[in-house]
């Protein structure tokens, strides 16, 4: 589930076109864009828009430029990878088992710990938005509508932790979450297969039962990659 991205001017449109095919493998890194007057004439846009374009994509650390070597892709440890519209891009070309096993690692590392504080930390009106967000997974019937609601579930959870700096990384990455949630559900033969791993973090949550919470969380997670590498293997041989 990748939100669409809102351009509004043309430099916008710019930088979204070349994001995508640089960030998408289109454009590697180490190779040259054409010279600014070609870029510009095949992208059918002016030199100034051009030159906007690139310096946002240079904000992101996508490329760089040199007097006398021209603007060429950096690798990709130099690119920002929390970076929202980088994140998109990423997301777009998904699945990748590089991206993927990354994602996982980082959910492994700030769930289990978001769970745990928020079992000691919610408050009721907090706690509410857990359920509601749960009652939402129960009661869906798509995997667009399902996705949407796991995205909720553990917002609503990292909410409840009180640590603005959890809540702020999510809203970063909700991007790349919210494609994980719909590639784990579709890999597995019903969507709301993990619906028991949620409700046990929920009723933790709801007991103040941190540890409780942050093993259900752990076993979630662990679970969730299971599918997925169940899925891609299922995927490898059917290509054999």
């Amino acid at each position: 589930m990748v939100k669409p991205v809102v351009v509004r001017n043309l430099h916008g449109q710019v930088v979204q076109e070349l994001g995508r095919l640089i960030v998408g493998g289109e454009i590697a890194p180490g190779e040259n864009l054409p010279r600014e007057e070609l870029l510009a004439e095949r992208m059918k846009v002016s030199r100034t828009a051009l030159r906007e374009a690139m310096k946002v994509l240079s904000a992101k650390g996508l490329i760089e430029s040199r007097q006398k070597t021209g603007t060429r892709v950096r690798k990709t440890v130099y690119w920002n990878q929390l970076d929202a519209d980088v994140l998109a891009w990423r997301c777009a070309s998904m699945p990748t088992d590089d991206f993927v096993e990354k994602l996982v690692e980082m959910r492994e590392v700030i769930e289990p710990a978001a769970a745990a504080a928020a079992a000691r930390r919610r408050t009721g009106e907090q706690m509410l938005r857990i359920e509601e967000a749960y009652a939402a997974m129960a009661a869906a019937a798509s995997l667009d509508a399902w996705t949407e609601a796991d995205l909720a579930f553990h917002e609503a959870v990292l909410h409840g932790t009180h640590n603005e700096l959890m809540v702020s990384l999510f809203s970063v990455i909700e991007t790349a979450l919210g494609s994980y949630f719909q590639l784990s559900a579709s890999s597995a033969g019903d969507f709301r297969y993990s619906l028991p791993h949620h409700k046990k973090v929920m009723d933790a949550i709801r007991r103040r039962q941190p540890e409780v919470a942050r093993e259900a969380m752990q076993k979630m997670v662990a679970d969730s990659r299971s599918n997925i590498r169940r899925h891609a293997r299922d995927r490898a041989a059917a290509k054999a």
